[in-house]
């Protein structure tokens, strides 16, 4: 305790470096634990259910190693259920989607919604802080004996309620369907896809009683939707689950191709074997997504601590250096070296703990920012991200690596003082050196790693800016889509595809508005319909299911109005446009653009060729081109030349509920599209008054679509300029206690006539050195270590010889003005006045 007292006294001596280190210690520590608390709550932790050790997902294999799915039809998981759940201890099927919800004000709002069977709380274990969950009985056909019912999140309680335990009860005007509330979650429980959450859920089978004939879990029969999670009975193992459900897997494939059920959706879905897989930390779409760059974003912050690691062991060498007078002293006295080496590694721990106290609360602020950034107008991301032991144990131990990465180099040379030698020398010898020696390679180190970090900064944040600059195609500035729900417009009821056309002509004829048009897929608002495509007859099919960009013999598909390319300032290079002419009983006609045309056409005149599609489960069928248009971006920025056909809305072929959430895009005379919403929205309600539309601007759709990329960007541009400020830190200091080191030396020289600029040279020239090994080393690393991300990277390559200069002269400048100040101060010392204090 006493030398604990002594510790702090110390660092209460020199404020300002003491701040600057914990200062620096907590951005570090608090990024990595930032990082990792989002990494812990989307790979590691378990789902907040009863026993998730024991939880499982149904999926498939497919033998042409495409991946696994995780989704299911309604008609399969129907007999999944019958079949299968009597040899397990439960099994439960669910799905996320969203529904729109009438708001306190009358209006209706978009809510995320999950449809889960009837056991679906019962088998996870999840009690409901009020009411009661949702039971086999409510999951009934006919709605069961309540009608639909609904049971809602915590989050959702608080948000729409205010916490009142009346809230069970009342009803929730769901699609225009009154219905009551049973229950409430308890706090914390989000379901079970990682990533996603819920504010309303409620039976599978409520759907046909909400939507009626627009469901579609029950329209559309191979539509994959359903996820189901099994618990297999206690002592029975995931091999044991999965050989039942493959027991009885001909009898459920036999069922669910009957009836309605094309041939080929055995093709396509069932003929692969059923695999049973751990399912405790749950499901998630955006493991793919971001596991690689979160892991790489985790790898810079650790590197930033590390600088700021050295920073401080500079630090305390250099204060060990300075004290080994007072340290011989206390040598020659009888103290320890153990004893010695115990105060600076105290010192040390004091760091530690304050920059560890501090970044805990820097992460918990931060992460919550990051998953901010990450939800768009499309998707609202959650995570659970309260603190557990995982999170506190690496923030422990990242505490008490930093303690012994920067801490145990100074105590060991607090320790090494040879009294006599010291006291004779009054600090100065061959000790001293080599703990110069030490701090220099320090600085190394720092710089080298410096340059990792800011050429890591600079490819992302370079990449972000060519996604930013890609031509798109389409104007992306005048542009408002009006995204239109017509799960109970009365007009629709008969032909979707003409009230759609309707609503369009209706946006045209507002005063501001200069055209507008329908389509089921607007640019970059997702991945919409792919084909498969035949130009030479048909040959046999293939999976046309995406990841990414599209696989071969492939396009993409949309379906629009006339006026559509000339809403978006799309430019028709040859043929022409859709008429109205274009309907359902003439000959089918389409527009390709012009990547269709060179993969597909090449060599020969597009316009009247004759081209065979294939979508999913439906016949082929055999277009005409009528036109060709300029390519435009489709699915991602990314994928800005990728083969689309575009085809008369007339002429679509979709079930029905595929167009209950459509699109009616309007151009604006002048900018600023968002002002004409409301004029919109109340002409759209003159044609039918339960027509339920929201509004986006296209260009918030590309910048959403840049989530990913803005933030990893923005993260790793944060990192770099942090790293680089320790770096400038570090060698101000170091640069600095070299000067006062010599300064006896420096007052000499001046004195026999020396000049200023021969001083500076003097004082700069080690750091000179040092800096440019560190700056040769962090390049090489650099361009070793970039092929990790290589994958994330847009228009550049991974060894971009301008980033890694780039990288290397910004190091060299910050070296500059960090030596030149120091160096500067000692050009301007006065010789008599140091002569005299020696």
């Amino acid at each position: 305790m006493h030398d604990l007292r002594v510790a702090f006294r110390e660092l209460r001596r020199a404020p300002i470096v003491t701040a600057v280190a914990v200062f620096s210690l907590a951005l570090g520590i608090g990024a990595n634990t930032a990082i990792f608390s989002l990494v812990n709550s989307l790979m590691v932790r378990a789902l907040p259910v009863a026993q998730p050790e024991r939880l499982a997902v149904l999926t498939d294999t497919r033998a042409d190693g495409r991946g696994f799915v995780e989704t299911w039809t309604n008609s399969t998981w129907e007999q999944i259920r019958d079949r299968a759940q009597s040899s397990l201890d439960g099994v439960c099927a669910s799905w996320l989607d969203r529904v729109s919800v009438a708001t306190s004000r009358g209006e209706a709002a978009p809510v995320d919604a999950i449809w889960v069977s009837g056991n679906y709380f019962a088998m996870l274990g999840v009690t409901p802080l009020l009411g009661r969950g949702i039971t086999p009985q409510d999951d009934s056909p006919s709605g069961g004996p309540d009608g639909p019912i609904a049971v809602i999140s915590y989050e959702f309680w608080q948000r729409r309620f205010g916490g009142a335990a009346n809230a069970v009860g009342t009803s929730l005007t769901v699609e225009r369907v009154p219905v009551p509330i049973v229950g409430v979650t308890a706090p914390g429980f989000f379901g079970t896809e990682v990533g996603r959450s819920f504010d309303v859920a409620m039976p599978l089978n409520g759907e046909r009683v909400i939507r009626g004939r627009n469901t579609r879990i029950f329209t559309e029969r191979a539509a994959m939707l359903l996820t189901v999670l099994l618990r297999p009975r206690s002592g029975q193992s995931i091999d044991s689950a999965t050989a039942l459900l493959r027991g009885v897997q001909p009898q459920i494939r036999a069922a669910a191709l009957s009836p309605g059920v094309p041939p080929g959706f055995r093709e396509h879905f069932l003929e692969d074997a059923f695999i049973v897989a751990p399912a405790a930390t749950g499901t998630s779409g955006l493991r793919g997504q971001y596991r690689r760059p979160l892991l790489a974003i985790l790898v810079v912050v650790a590197l930033v601590l590390f600088v700021a690691c050295v920073n401080i062991a500079n630090l305390q060498l250099a204060r060990a250096i300075a004290r080994r007078h007072e340290l011989s002293v206390r040598l020659a006295l009888g103290a320890s070296r153990l004893r010695l080496a115990r105060g600076p590694l105290l010192e040390s721990l004091l760091f530690s703990a304050a920059g560890a106290a501090l970044g805990l609360a820097f992460a918990f602020w931060s992460s919550r920012l990051i998953v901010a950034r990450l939800s768009t107008w499309r998707t609202h991301i959650y995570l659970d991200l309260s603190t557990d032991w995982r999170v506190l144990g690496f923030t422990a131990a990242v505490a008490i690596a930093t303690t012994l990465l920067f801490g145990v180099l100074p105590a060991l040379r607090a320790s090494a003082v040879a009294p006599i030698d010291a006291l004779k020398q009054e600090g100065r010898g061959s000790s001293a050196d080599r703990s110069v020696r030490l701090s220099g390679g320090l600085i190394v180190a720092q710089v080298a790693l410096s340059v990792v970090i800011i050429a890591a900064a600079g490819l992302f944040v370079r990449t972000f800016r060519n996604l930013a600059a890609v031509p798109l195609g389409f104007d992306t500035d005048r542009v408002v889509v009006a995204s239109v729900n017509l799960s109970h417009a009365r007009g629709a009821a008969a032909d979707r595809t003409a009230f759609l056309r309707r609503l369009a002509d209706e946006a045209g004829s507002i005063a501001g508005v200069e055209r507008a048009a329908a389509s089921t897929v607007t640019p970059i608002g997702g991945f919409g319909m792919v084909d498969m495509v035949h130009v030479d007859g048909f040959a046999p099919s293939a999976q046309s299911g995406i990841n990414g960009r599209l696989p071969p013999r492939t396009a993409y598909a949309n379906f629009v109005t006339p006026g559509w390319f000339a809403t978006y300032g799309m430019t028709i290079r040859q043929g022409r446009d859709f008429t109205d002419a274009d309907a359902k009983d003439t000959p089918r006609v389409i527009v390709v653009n012009d990547a269709f045309v060179q993969k597909y056409l090449k060599d020969r005149n597009p316009i009247g060729a004759v081209v065979g599609f294939e979508r999913g489960l439906a016949a082929p069928v055999t277009k005409t081109v009528v036109g060709v248009v300029a390519n435009a971006a489709y699915s991602s920025v990314r994928a800005a030349d990728e083969p689309v056909e575009y085809a008369p809305m007339l002429q679509s072929d979709f079930p029905v509920p595929t167009l209950i959430d459509s699109a009616v895009s309007i151009h604006a005379a002048a900018d600023s599209p968002m002002r004409l919403a409301r004029g919109i929205a109340d002409a759209f309600n003159r044609v039918d008054p339960d027509v339920v539309v929201s509004f986006r601007p296209v260009r918030q759709q590309v910048d959403d679509s840049l989530t990913q990329e803005r933030l990893v960007a923005t993260l790793s541009g944060f990192l770099g300029a942090l790293a680089l400020l320790l770096a400038g830190l570090g060698l101000y200091g170091i640069t600095a206690y070299g000067v006062a080191r010599r300064r006896t030396e420096i007052g000499i020289r001046m004195a026999l006539g020396s000049t200023a600029f021969a001083v500076v040279r003097i004082v700069v020239s080690r750091t000179a050195i040092l800096v440019a090994l560190g700056v040769a080393i962090g390049i090489g690393i650099s361009a070793w270590a970039s092929r990790f991300v290589s994958s994330l990277l847009f228009g550049l390559d991974a060894r971009d010889p301008a980033t890694l200069a780039a990288a290397g002269a910004t190091l060299v400048l910050v070296a500059i003005a960090a030596a030149w100040l120091p160096a500067r101060r000692a050009s301007r010392l006065d010789p008599a006045m140091v002569l005299r204090e020696n």
